[in-house]
């Protein structure tokens, strides 16, 4: 029996593939950009390691606005750093 495939996925901060189970995934929704814990929310999607770090290289390359194709204000930013803080925490 072949073993079960893992979905990868790629960090858009440190560009690193990994499972995807181990990764956050930002959702762009109609009111704006949103951390999705199920993973399973409609829209365009990017994925981020649970580390600041990685929100943090992702923010200076603008890579978040880039893949989600909008345009995301600092405050949107502050919020979503906020967010991912706040499960970091949690793990």
């Amino acid at each position: 029996m072949k073993a079960k495939k893992l979905p990868m996925r790629r960090c858009v901060g440190c560009m690193e593939s990994k499972p995807k189970r181990e990764l956050i995934r930002i959702v762009a929704t109609e009111d704006g950009p949103k951390v999705d814990l199920t993973g399973k929310a409609n829209g365009r999607g990017v994925y981020l390691c649970p580390d600041t770090e990685c929100f943090i290289k992702a923010r200076k390359k603008k890579a978040i606005s880039r893949n989600l194709e909008i345009d995301i204000t600092e405050e949107k930013l502050d919020e979503l750093f906020k967010e991912l803080k706040e499960h970091e925490k949690k793990d």
